[in-house]
């Protein structure tokens, strides 16, 4: 294999629909890492994901996975990568034992044990039939798949979307496990922000297929803050220094993405920490720039 610093470059990428415009995407998820990938339903996540696995082919710009690029290396690099969906992929007549003999013919580093082990510590019978299986069950089945041949990236679209705090936790959880390895990352597309905000190290926002913004989520939170005002003091503020507001009857929400230059500027304001989901709400209605 390559080496390689980043685990997935995306440069310009774009794709045309009839109604939907990916739009010169570009960003990079670091080895080693987890990244947040955030935005509405029909942001552009899927296409992007189906463009990373070769499911669809894109009509401008290059990506890059495990330093290989995905068109030339398409094998080579489905060997070593694993996408869990919010829908099971998998014919639900097999049983896992089954799942498990299928898998073994199509991946070299398949690990039959690895995925007994997950099975059991998942509680997921052997011998049932997996279109019985619950939601969370599926998805948990899923993971254990994704685990179980070595995987060095793991790509997730909506994965916990529907499951129960305790079973997102307990995936969670996993991840972090699987994520000691250093040589391994993650991209996981998810709406649900308060998951990302525990486990993500990065995070890339995108709204209508445009880039709104990519960095370590860290950075994102601290410089990011919201100024919560009354509507007098809401008049003073200017236009320019912020990325939408939010009215309300008792005055003024306003999303700032420089927390330093707001303090000076508007010293008497209050101004406290923000989360990523009210990020993505503010960025999304910035076209706006007001908004109740």
């Amino acid at each position: 294999m390559a080496n390689y610093e980043n685990a997935i470059e995306i440069k310009g990428l774009t794709k045309k629909y009839d109604g939907f415009t990916l739009d010169n995407i570009s960003f990079n998820v670091p080895k080693g890492s987890i990244m947040g990938f955030i935005g509405q339903n029909g942001a552009g996540k899927t296409t992007t994901i189906r463009a990373l696995l070769g499911i669809i082919r894109f009509d401008s710009g290059s990506i890059n996975m495990l330093g290989l690029d995905n068109r030339e290396h398409e094998y080579e690099i489905k060997e070593q990568i694993a996408a869990v969906f919010d829908e099971l992929p998998f014919q639900e007549m097999f049983t896992a034992k089954q799942l498990s003999i299928m898998m073994g013919g199509i991946y070299r580093d398949w690990d039959k044990v690895t995925f007994e082990k997950y099975l059991d510590r998942f509680q997921l019978p052997a011998r049932k039939k997996c279109g019985k299986f619950s939601k969370g069950m599926k998805m948990k089945l899923q993971i254990a798949a994704a685990l179980s041949h070595n995987a060095k990236l793991l790509i997730m679209d909506e994965a916990t979307t529907g499951l129960d705090p305790v079973v997102r936790n307990e995936i969670l959880d996993i991840f972090r496990e699987y994520l000691q390895n250093e040589e391994r990352s993650i991209l996981m597309s998810s709406h649900i922000t308060s998951d990302l905000e525990k486990i993500a190290d990065s995070v890339t926002f995108i709204d209508r297929g445009k880039l709104l913004l990519s960095g370590y989520k860290d950075d994102v939170l601290d410089t990011h803050a919201m100024i919560r005002c009354s509507k007098s003091d809401y008049a003073e503020i200017d236009k320019a220094d912020f990325i939408s507001a939010r009215l309300t009857d008792f005055g003024a929400e306003v999303m700032v993405a420089d927390r330093e230059a707001a303090k000076k500027k508007y010293s008497g304001a209050l101004i406290e920490k923000t989360t990523l989901e009210e990020i993505m709400l503010f960025y999304v209605n910035a076209a706006k720039k007001e908004w109740n």
